[in-house]
């Protein structure tokens, strides 16, 4: 562990629920509000009162150099952690200490005063990184070329469509230099090429011994990049260690809580114009599967719900396998048939896999649904198998010792054979 580049103590942040505005009906009751509100300013406590902990008793150090991967459902505290970092917001109590400059992408457009052009931007952010001139004026024709808005670089951002904000946003947090590097889920913003792009440079921006904060819902992403994740839930941490350990306890939650369904979760990617509101396993009788066995005929039940009334055209739909950082197998509509599927109401979608080919062991389930290439749901960790083994071969034997639970089975045969001489 090297020198320390943020220390958070005991940091926590405390928000006021904000009530339904009402009607006076009498002198009283504004006299007794007026109370509350001057009970508020003083920081007296409010019996009664509507708040909730965004944050509740954080505390960490991260190392200069570490790339660290913040996870956790929505509302678990992982962007306020991030605004309080960047002083845009202030704790209700804590501290949290900062070695070195700091850069911060939260949101698209971050820091750009939107009537000044890109150029203009471009200085200005680096200003107020503290950098000179003559060093902002070395990296410009680097952040330009990125952010492709070579024509665009004097024109007025406020102009800029949402995708050219967003390029020139990220170009500048990741060419600029600062020693500490926050990054909130922008990379789920923009056209899968850029996106492609800012994972190469967030890469090579992880290689410079830089201090690198990325908060994500790609688990992929953070498996990939950090060496090191934490897992926020309700405002506290649950969990900090190697992405690998993290990532499986952050999982292991998330199906916990999906048990009734997927319809209430809230830490999915897409459109919404279909949603996926459940997933079962059942047997080939269509009865529940709690715990399918190696070997058995399974169906992967995926139901969903079209949320506009309209038919979805050429829809596909997958269901992927994963254990650890492995992908074990994927299932999809699209491999398997020619015919477009298409989409409309309330249904569901059923995956039969004749011979399950897993080895014992727990794994995770990612549903996928896209409409003429549209993204319209992604949930990471929608649901999870708990397999049992099962006589896969008909031989009383699955696997040698060891590998149970880090291996798919496949059918097969041998011969044996002799040659001449």
């Amino acid at each position: 562990m090297g020198d320390v580049a943020l220390r958070v103590e005991n940091l926590s942040k405390q928000y006021q629920i904000a009530a339904v505005q009402r009607r006076y009906d009498t002198l009283r009751d504004q006299l007794m509000d007026g109370l509350k509100l001057v009970l508020r300013r003083t920081g007296q406590p409010q019996a009664g009162a509507d708040t909730i902990w965004a944050l509740k008793g954080v505390s960490f150090e991260i190392a200069q150099g570490e790339v660290v991967g913040i996870i956790g459902r929505n509302g678990a505290g992982k962007s306020t952690l991030l605004k309080i970092l960047s002083r845009i917001t202030k704790p209700t109590a804590g501290r949290a200490e900062i070695y070195g400059r700091m850069g911060s992408l939260l949101e698209v457009g971050t820091g750009f005063d939107r009537e000044l052009s890109g150029r203009e931007n471009i200085y200005l952010s680096g200003a107020i990184l503290g950098m000179k001139k003559a060093e902002i004026t070395k990296k410009f024709d680097e952040i330009v070329a990125f952010a492709e808005v070579e024509k665009f670089v004097d024109t007025p951002v406020k102009r800029y469509s949402s995708g050219m904000y967003l390029r020139l946003a990220f170009a500048v947090a990741a060419h600029l230099e600062p020693e500490i590097l926050l990054v909130d889920e922008v990379l789920a913003v923009g056209d899968a090429s850029f996106q492609k792009k800012c994972l190469g440079k967030m890469g090579e921006v992880s290689h410079t011994g830089r201090t690198i904060l990325f908060v994500s819902h790609n688990m992929a992403m953070i498996q990939h990049l950090c060496t090191r994740a934490i897992f926020f839930n309700q405002g506290i941490v649950r969990a900090d260690g190697s992405p690998r350990q993290v990532i499986d306890t952050y999982l292991a939650e998330t199906v916990t809580l999906s048990k009734t369904g997927l319809e209430e979760r809230t830490d999915r990617s897409g459109a919404g114009g279909i949603i996926i509101t459940a997933i079962e396993a059942l047997d080939n009788k269509g009865k529940p599967c709690p715990n399918p066995v190696t070997g058995q005929e399974l169906i992967l039940r995926m139901h969903y719900q079209c949320r506009l009334p309209k038919v979805f055209l050429n829809c596909r739909v997958s269901l992927s396998v994963h254990k650890d950082e492995h992908v074990y197998f994927l299932l999809s509509t699209e491999l398997v048939s020619r015919q477009q599927l298409n989409l409309k109401g309330i249904g569901y979608l059923d995956f039969v896999i004749p011979d399950l080919p897993l080895s014992a062991g727990e794994y995770y389930l990612n549903s996928f649904i896209e409409s003429n290439k549209i993204i319209e749901d992604w949930v990471i960790g929608a649901a999870m198998l708990s397999i049992v083994d099962g006589d896969y071969f008909g031989t009383g034997r699955n696997y040698p010792e060891g590998w149970q639970g880090r291996c798919v089975l496949v059918k097969h045969h041998w011969a044996l054979g002799e040659e001449d001489g």
